[in-house]
This record gives C-alpha cells, structure tokens and sequence, in this order.
C-alpha cells in the first residue's frame, strides 16, 4: 500500500493540519536507472494537499476551505493529519556503570496515544482499579525528595519572606485502600516497595538475603509468641540497631528505653521490631556498600504499612504506634531526606500528642518526646525556625538550685534543651523590618533586650548550678594536646553530660549574633562567641562516644561558622570526614555550607597551604639552630587568631574560662523562663516557617495522617504493659 493510502486513513480535524510543522519526506534509495534522471524536471510535490485528492491520485490545488478538484467534482475536501518522516542515524554509545544514585523509571503510554485513533482504545482490555489510597493531603504541594531547606536558608539571620513549607505526603504502600480487618492481622510484607526512594547499586559484592531471611518476617505477623530472635539476618541488624543507632536516641534517656528495652518488646510486636531493624539495615548500607539498601527498605515499608494499617483501627495500641513512627522517623533523619524527615516528625509529633507524653511523662512516653523534640531543635538551629511546640508547654521544671548529687543529668540536660529551644525561638522571630514609629522601635527593642538578658541568666544560672559530674574531668590547652590540635581537650565522663554541655555552648555561641543593640563585632560579644564556639570544637574534636554524632553535628557546624583560621577550619573538615566515615551520614551539605561560609576557594586553599609550609619550615629552621631565629613564647590563654581573613576586634586578656573550669559558684536567686503571655512568646517567624506549626496535630486541618486516621477510643495507657515491665524491672 502506497503512502499516500495509509495516510488517507487518518483523520483528524483541520486545526491539528494548520498546527503541524512540515515534515521530511521519506524517500527510497534511487536506483540506477532514476539517479541518471534529472530531479530538476520533475513538478513540485503538493504536501498540504487534501485527502480526497491523494485517494484519486489527483494533484491539489491546495485551495482552502475546498480546493478546485472537489469543487468541480462536487466532493467533500478532506483534511488530515500529515506524517513526519526523520531520518536518524543511531550510533553505538558508550556504556557507563550505574551510580549509586542511578534510577529509571518506565512510564507505558500506548494506551492514551491508541486512545486518540478511533477504535484504538478498544484494543486495550478494560483496566482494573487499583487497591490503592492516595495519600496526598489536600492543599499539599509536590515537591521532590531532593529539595533540601538548606538551600533555601542559606543565610539563616536574613532568611527570606515566606509562607508557611508544605510537606510532601506521606509514602503509601499499595494494599491500604483495603479497610481495617481486625481478623486479618498484620498486613502482608512485601520487599522492594519504595515509593520516595532509589535502591543504590554499587559494583562491588552486593549483599542479597536469603529467602529463609525474608521468610522469617512471616513470623512476625502470625501472633505466635517469639522468645528470642532466630534468623542471622534479624540477628545482625538488630545488634547494629542496639550498638550503632539506639545509643544516640538514647542520649538523653536515663534508662536508655530505644537501646535496652524496646528491643525485648520489639520482639512480638512486628511493627515496632520492622522499625528498629529497618534503622539497623540503614546503618549498614551507610557504612558498608557491601549492604544493599533493599532490606532497609522491606523492614521499613512492612513497618510503615503495619503503622497505617493500625491508625485506621479506632481500638489500636496507641503507645506502639507514636513509639514506632519516632523510630521510622530516626530512619528518614538517617536518609537525610530534609522534607520526608519533617515529614516524619510531624506523624511522630501528633502521635506524641495523642498519648499525652511531655516532659512530665516517664518511661518511654519520656524517652519518645524528648527525642522527637530534640531532632525538632537540631532541625530548628539549622533552618533557622521556631520550635512549633512552644517549649512553655513542655512542662519542664525551670527551677535552678545548685544540685550537689550525682544521677541527675538528665534533669538538667532537658533544662538546657529548653532554653536552647526558646533562644532558637528568639533567633528566629528577629525583626526584618524597623517600626515606623520611632517610639514603637524604641519599645520593641527594649523588649527584646530584656528578654535577651533573661535568657543569658538562664544560661548562667544553669551552668552554676549543675552537679560537678557534668564539668570535665580534664581540660587541657591545645599546646598540651597529644595531637596538636588547634582546640583544647576537653573530657566529660558522661555522654548526657556531653550532650547537655553541647547545648549549652551552642547557646552562649547564638546569644551575642542575636543582641539587639550590640554587634557581634563587639569585643564583649566578639570574645563570647569565639570562647564557647572553641568550647564545642573542642568537645567534639576529642569525644570517642558515638552516641553523641547527632547533636555533635549541627552544634559543631554552628561553632565552625564563627572560625575564620585557616588551620582551625582545616581541622573542622577533618573532624566533620571523620564522623562521616564512621557514622556513615551524609553531611556534605554541611561541608559545602562551610566552605562557602569561609569563602573557600582552589586559590584561597593553596594559597594558606603555601603560608603554612612556609611556617613548618621556619619551625624546622629553628629546632636545628636553637640560638637563633627565636620566637616570642606563645600565649596560649587567650585567643589570637593568625592570618584573619576579616577585621577581628580586640581581644580581652583574660578568656571567660571559669564557667567551665572552676568549681560551681554559690546557687544563685531562682529564674524563671518568660513566659508565653510576652509580647514575643507567640511571634511568628518571618522567615522559611517551620512545617511542624501546621501539620504535626490531630486538630490540625492537614496532619500528615489525615486519610487513614481514625481518633482513637482510648487516648493514651498508663497501664500499658511497657510501662508495667519497665517499673518491675528498675524499681525491683
């Protein structure tokens, strides 16, 4: 058949003819016999003619609305489509290795272009509907797993006027459309499923579990009560949840709930037990490509599933369920994905709210907020947000008397969390923009440097009144360090002490880039800002605890902002690479926030790099002829910083080192917080707002939940067996 038959067959309508570009005609190879013909003689080929014409064999005046054939004969002047013929050579291309974040994705749209043809949808059979929920809140904006806020903020003091953050929905597994069936049990698990991320592959030995392993998970949904784990694999990564994981979400938890005792109970508890060992797995696949991310994946989705599955049940466990999304939310914080992280937290926070749990509650409701809190504020400090839930109404006792006893620094690190939290709060509600009355400005600035005050008090009082076991055991100057480094040595016996002093020095390093009336170029401020930002590169720079890398992280990037020394940034970075070898957490982002912080460039590298060898030898120089070349002693009590790229002001004689040093100062008069009835208790952020202030409640209009959620009949259980095995087993 011709081409000019089967076009003939197409028809469509004459406005997609007047669209359409013009195309290549598709011709044969000439044979011998035509390439001696000279194509110069031949007539113009017609290419707009109409259809009833090419079905005749006819030439087309090409004439609009009819042309002069169908006129004369009297037919109907067909319009149609015209095809596109290209000619495209394929080469062979070059095969490249895929990338640990390499992805494909297939997309099948034969059935909506047959659509367009008639009668080609009818070829298709009829498609069956999914089981399948959608999870996407009303109002919530799509956005891709890769944006990251910190893009967005990359100045956190002049962050610019937004509206409230949408999250991105929640990940969905194919089977939830299905009702709550009490009598079916868990739902089945199923591996691979993973709606927001991408499966690394790497070249080397890839780890592939067995099918016994996969079908061990079958026991965990059939109710028979299990004494003890059996299969390797379950066995593996819930030791690398136990030693490598548990232990920094139980930094701050005195009876160590996530790392002790969940474990146990996790064990007939399927969605609990696929939580803690998705976070096992994930651990893995960070520090070992040998592990493939397939596994995190199938513990996670079986736990997010179970987890939906038990919000639509209004009789559910409501204390497993806010315990297993903290815990799903410490697997997103480990994926480092910034929105589904928020994500999480938000679920984590309602759930939270749902049981009652505040600072007030014991047990694992404690261990649960004071977590889902802590991630909150580390979240806050870097995006420079408010903390949605006010720290007023955490219940925490703000009372400060001098503690003499030991066992209690717990107490005290939740009182330096909540004073970091409301200083972050302060951060972030900084004003933009001036008053247009003098006397209004006047007014507000008074108030802010009031409430500036109280919070350094609050500062002062907590670290003269805390127990001596959260004071360092040793403290040595960076000249007296085994490994020369530029920042002291500093040693607490006790990983919450470690924390709670983290806290504290991040806090005293905020408060003089936030006062109202002096800059921070101030010498007073200026000698604030560097001693405790010193402090935190310190602590960091010598702590072996891995239990502190998730705290030790953000504080170390906010002390390291404030660095403008060559070699003390250069230490930084090392430190940084470090917990990143063995923690295994993505943080180049906050590498390359730092290196633009510091104005980092190839020149400006090698150039220090040059000064430096130059220094080494000069040193060399002079341990070869003592007698010459002699340097004046170097001062190492106060701090100079060498070759500043910025104009530094004077530095004070005498460092502010007895806060850390020497012994607690007589307890002094009680301070209290201010409280949410002040002017700025309740002011909203100008800046990038904090999700968390819209989603992360039941009451809200749009909680993360809200498709699968049902309220549940009982709010919360105090006498919820955990809390009962938990109490024997401490206080018997």
């Amino acid at each position: 058949m011709k081409l000019e038959e089967q076009t003939s067959r197409l028809h469509i309508d004459d406005a997609m003819a007047s669209s359409a570009s013009p195309e290549l005609e598709l011709e044969t190879p000439p044979t011998e016999a035509s390439s001696k013909v000279s194509t110069e003689g031949k007539p113009k080929r017609v290419r707009t003619g109409c259809l009833t014409c090419r079905e005749r064999h006819l030439k087309c005046d090409e004439g609009s609305p009819i042309c002069q054939n169908c006129k004369k004969s009297n037919r109907e002047c067909k319009r149609g489509m015209r095809l596109n013929f290209i000619d495209t050579k394929v080469e062979d291309t070059q095969l490249v290795p895929p990338t640990a974040d390499y992805k494909i994705n297939f997309q099948d749209e034969s059935r909506d272009i047959a659509a367009e043809y008639r009668g080609g949808a009818g070829r298709y059979a009829a498609v069956e509907p999914e089981d399948h929920m959608d999870m996407k809140p009303d109002g919530f904006a799509q956005r891709s797993s890769s944006n990251d806020y910190a893009q967005e903020s990359s100045s956190l003091l002049s962050a610019p006027v937004v509206s409230h953050q949408p999250l991105p929905p929640m990940s969905t597994p194919p089977d939830m459309a299905a009702p709550y069936r009490p009598e079916n049990g868990q739902p089945r698990m199923e591996a691979g499923h993973h709606s927001h991320s991408s499966i690394a592959s790497t070249a080397s030995t890839i780890y592939t579990p067995s099918e016994a392993s996969y079908a061990s998970d079958e026991t965990l949904v059939t109710g028979e009560t299990r004494t003890a784990l059996t299969t390797p694999d379950e066995v593996l990564f819930m030791q690398v949840f136990i030693e490598e994981v548990g232990i920094w979400m139980d930094s701050m938890d005195r009876w160590k709930h996530f790392s002790r005792i969940l474990p146990f109970f996790a064990l007939n508890e399927p969605m609990l037990c696929n939580a803690l060992l998705a976070c096992g797995a994930r651990h893995l696949t960070l520090v070992n490509p040998a592990f493939h991310e397939d596994r995190a994946l199938h513990y996670y989705d079986s736990a997010t599933r179970a987890l939906l599955k038990s919000l639509q049940n209004p009789n559910r466990d409501t204390i497993i369920c806010a315990t297993a999304a903290v815990v799903l939310n410490v697997y997103e914080v480990m994926s480092e994905r910034a929105l589904q992280r928020m994500n999480h937290i938000a679920g984590a926070r309602a759930l939270v709210k749902e049981c009652g749990w505040s600072a007030k509650s014991q047990g694992i409701g404690q261990a649960c907020f004071w977590l889902n809190v802590g991630m909150e504020l580390l979240s806050c400090l870097h995006f420079n947000w408010q903390v949605a839930w006010n720290p007023d109404d955490w219940g925490v006792d703000m009372t400060m008397v001098q503690d003499r006893s030991a066992g209690n620094e717990e107490v005290w690190t939740y009182k330096m969390v909540y004073i970091t939290a409301k200083i972050a709060n302060f951060r972030a509600s900084i004003p933009r923009f001036q008053e247009p009355n003098p006397t209004l400005e006047a007014m507000r600035t008074q108030r802010r440097v009031e409430e500036w005050n109280t919070y350094r008090r609050l500062c002062d009082a907590w670290i003269e009144c805390v127990p001596q076991t959260m004071h360092p055991l040793a403290y040595l100057l960076p000249h007296q360090t085994a490994t020369k480094s530029q920042f002291p040595e500093i040693w607490y016996v006790k990983r919450t002490s470690i924390t709670a002093r983290l806290f504290y020095h991040t806090a005293m390093t905020l408060l003089p880039q936030m006062h109202p009336t002096m800059p921070v170029s101030n010498s007073e401020m200026y000698s604030l800002q560097m001693h405790h930002a010193h402090q935190i590169c310190g602590i960091v720079a010598h702590v072996k605890d891995r239990g502190v890398a998730s705290v030790a992280i953000r504080t170390l990037a906010i002390a390291a902002e404030c660095l403008s020394d060559f070699k003390e940034q250069s230490e930084i970075m090392t430190i940084l690479e470090k917990i990143k070898k063995e923690t295994g957490w993505r943080i180049n982002f906050i590498t390359g926030e730092l290196r633009q912080k510091w104005g980092w460039n190839d020149e400006y590298v090698q150039q220090q790099q040059q000064q430096q060898q130059q220094q080494q030898q000069r040193q060399n120089m002079q341990q070869s002829f003592p007698g010459m070349m002699q340097s004046p002693p170097i001062d190492y009590t106060q701090y100079a910083p060498s070759l500043p790229r910025q104009t530094s002001p004077p530095m004070p004689t005498q460092p502010p080192l007895t806060a850390s040093i020497t012994a607690p100062a007589p307890a002094p008069a009680p301070v209290s917080a201010p409280s949410s009835s002040s002017p700025s208790a309740h002011h909203i952020p100008s800046g990038i707002v904090n999700p968390l202030m819209r989603t992360a409640d039941f009451t809200a209009a749009q909680h993360p939940y809200q498709n699968v959620y049902v309220p549940p009949n009982q709010a919360h259980n105090d006498g919820h067996y955990i809390y009962r095995a938990i109490d024997q087993h401490w206080h018997h």
